[in-house]
Order: C-alpha cells, then sequence, then structure tokens
C-alpha cells in the first residue's frame, strides 16, 4: 500500500535553538511516522507562503509535534506563565489546522500540539505547573506519571480499552485543565498535579481522526509500548481518508 504523506510542524532549525538537538526532536517525530507505514514532511516557520500552500494540499494527515509555548494572546489571556513562546509557529499551525479542517484530515497533537489544538477550538491554557518537567531532552531517565485513559473514548478504543493507568513521560509545564478544555472536545485522559486534575489527552467526536495527548510517544525509551498503537491508528486514518491525496510532494520549510 502507499505510504500516506504525514505533514509534521516543527521547531525551525534557524531560530535562536541548539540546532542538534532540533534535529533529533524532530527526526522522532519523524521516525514515529515511518514506523507506522507513513510518509513524513517536515515544515516550519520560515516555510514560505507558496511552501506553505504546496505542503498543506500535499498532506494526507497533519502531526502537530512539541515545542514552545502558545502564546496566550491567542486564548485572549495576559502573560502569566507562560515562556519561550514561538508566535511564528503559532500562525503555521494556525494555517496548517485551517487547512486540514478544511479538507477533513486527520490531526494528532502531541504535548504543545495538543494545548493548539485545544486553544484551536476555543480552549485556554493553564500557564505553568510545578512538577511536570522532566531533565531536558534527551537526558535520562524521564520523569514519568500515571494517565488514565477513560472509557469508551477513541484513545481507550485505540489502546485496547486500557483498564490500568499507563506510566507516560512528562516533559511539560503547561497543561489542559477540565475547565479549559474546549467545548467541542472530549476528554479521554486525566493525570494528577500539584495544580489538580490535568486533561492530558483530548479527541473530537464523530469519524474523523483528532486527537492529542500530552505526552511524547515519539520519545519511545520513555513511552509503554501501548502508544504505539495510536501512531498506527493516526497513519491508518490518514491513509483511508476519502479525497485526502494530495497533488505533488510536500516541499519543506526545514
Amino acid at each position: 500500500m502507499r505510504a500516506p504523506i504525514i505533514l509534521i510542524t516543527v521547531a525551525d532549525h534557524d531560530a535562536d535553538l541548539d540546532p542538534a538537538r532540533v534535529a533529533l526532536v524532530n527526526a522522532r517525530y519523524a521516525d514515529g511516522i515511518r514506523r507506522a507505514g507513513g510518509l513524513p514532511i517536515l515544515i516550519s516557520s520560515n516555510a514560505t507562503a507558496a511552501q506553505r500552500a504546496t505542503a498543506f494540499a500535499s498532506a494526507e494527515g497533519l502531526l502537530l509535534s512539541g515545542g514552545a509555548d502558545i502564546h496566550p494572546d491567542r486564548y485572549n489571556e495576559v502573560i502569566d506563565g507562560a515562556v519561550e513562546m514561538d508566535t511564528a509557529r503559532d500562525t503555521l499551525e494556525w494555517e496548517a489546522i485551517a487547512a486540514a479542517d478544511a479538507r477533513q484530515l486527520p490531526i494528532f497533537g502531541i504535548c504543545r500540539g495538543m494545548q493548539l489544538l485545544n486553544v484551536h477550538r476555543g480552549g485556554s491554557l493553564l500557564q505553568h505547573v510545578d512538577g511536570q518537567v522532566g531533565a531536558a531532552y534527551p537526558a535520562v531517565p524521564a520523569l514519568t506519571h500515571p494517565l488514565n485513559v477513560q472509557p469508551a473514548t477513541r484513545l481507550a478504543a485505540i489502546l485496547g480499552d486500557q483498564r490500568a493507568p499507563l506510566a507516560v513521560n512528562s516533559y511539560h509545564h503547561q497543561a489542559v485543565t477540565p475547565e479549559r478544555l474546549a467545548a467541542t472536545l472530549i476528554p479521554s485522559a486525566y493525570a494528577d498535579s500539584p495544580r489538580g486534575i490535568l486533561v492530558e489527552g483530548l479527541e473530537e467526536a464523530g469519524d474523523r481522526f483528532v486527537l492529542g495527548v500530552q505526552c511524547h510517544p515519539e520519545r519511545t525509551e520513555s513511552s509503554p509500548a501501548d502508544l504505539e498503537r495510536v501512531w498506527a491508528a493516526f497513519v491508518a486514518a490518514a491513509g483511508s481518508t476519502p479525497g485526502a491525496a494530495g497533488s505533488g510532494v510536500a516541499q519543506s520549510g526545514t
């Protein structure tokens, strides 16, 4: 079978970041897509308008990866804990979600990507939570905590109706809380924190695959094997979306 094209939004190599670390992090997302049988195409905020248009038209699925904080302007709040914001990436991913929505493509959000999905759908973020950030990647071991997957959700079905909590990694300091969850989204997983219960899995109702997780399943050394099923389900959804096939190969902005 032909590998579906998955557009991955990533951090910009040319930004004020460690380029080797950026390359390593970005490669892990691409590897997750390849393991599941997809063809990853990476794009960052330095992509031109023409490159973005080609990428959006070619994509059959959209992966919103982890990264910097979303600017609170996106959810009409002042800065109150958010740091190292990337407004250029906010703009790129806003455009990417709009393009995916227009074509009803599957969307998978990881960490920042899950948070952005919530903000895009009308929710907001708790801008800081203590005790959720482990050692800087790729240092090991990762900080982990239990994740309680909710029954009768898409995530639960993908994981085989997992009943015992999953031990997932934690590399975030912002979060979605139940009261900040967008009204159109369903909480599919929860975790405890010093600030109370956090939503660490969310999804949209209906047949379309729109799902996010707060943990980082691309970091297989600190993720339960069960999460490989999420990669597989996402890529399978991209491969079966009617009319998803694009017209040509997307040009990466990285």
